[in-house]
């Protein structure tokens, strides 16, 4: 259930829903970003999109309008509907300029070169220091639902990441099943706490080196679970 978010080279990589026709009449600019390390996800259509987006946040939309021959707009308006928080780009074909109050981050007008949709693709992509929330060894992008620990990064689900971000705000604190239940599930049901496991079971696989042998996220057999952010000995193994 999660999706490792790591480099080949080890460092953190960004996230970049890509949207162009299936045959491309213009050149394609995705080589020229995964080459720098972003993890690119090309999908066909405007409603691909809004389904891609149902699963996962990226980092970055870009709507390669110009692929389709038409301004985009009306696809850029349902983007920004599904997906309030992320910055869209649109390229734009000067046969068909999109409006000027196109709902999108920014625009670019073909031709352009390589280098200038790299540029402008650094200034709309989050800054590292600004979207890690830390406690201890944990770092959380709550936008992203991306964890990083002990040099990895994983990508949540909604529901880990809900489950993270409670044990965030109450580090080394007794949490009792009822607790998340109700502040994770919405919900006073305690009749079978399997579910609860198996999502404990996946967010221990991004934060612990041996899940089987935990020191982040301590059971409390028949109570809860206990978050300890650097580990049960103050340091990770």
């Amino acid at each position: 259930m999660e999706v490792s978010m790591v480099s080949s080279k080890g460092q953190p990589t960004y996230q970049i829903l890509w949207i162009e026709r299936r045959r491309v009449k213009v050149p394609t600019f995705v080589p020229a970003l995964r080459k720098r390390g972003h993890e690119v996800h090309v999908v066909h259509s405007g409603k691909a999109a809004e389904e891609w987006l149902q699963t996962f946040t990226p980092d970055l939309v870009v709507l390669y309008a110009a692929s389709f021959g038409t301004s985009g707009c009306r696809t850029a308006k349902l983007l920004q509907q599904t997906t309030t928080d992320t910055p869209i780009l649109l390229i734009a074909s000067p046969e068909a300029p999109p409006k000027p109050k196109a709902p999108v981050d920014y625009i670019l007008t073909l031709p352009f070169t390589n280098r200038k949709l790299l540029n402008r693709i650094r200034r709309l992509l989050p800054s590292d220091e600004r979207k890690w929330q830390r406690v201890g060894k944990v770092a959380f992008d709550e936008r992203r639902r991306v964890v990083r620990c002990q040099g990895r990064e994983t990508r949540l689900t909604p529901r880990v990441a809900k489950l993270l971000r409670y044990f965030m705000k109450h580090p080394e604190q007794i949490v009792p099943y009822h607790t998340l239940f109700s502040e994770v599930w919405h919900t006073t049901y305690l009749g079978d706490i399997r579910t609860l496991q198996v999502h404990i079971s996946w967010l221990r696989k991004a934060l612990e080196t041996d899940p089987k042998r935990p020191q982040f996220l301590e059971t409390l057999r028949g109570v809860g679970y206990r978050f300890h952010p650097n580990g049960k000995d103050g340091g990770a193994p």
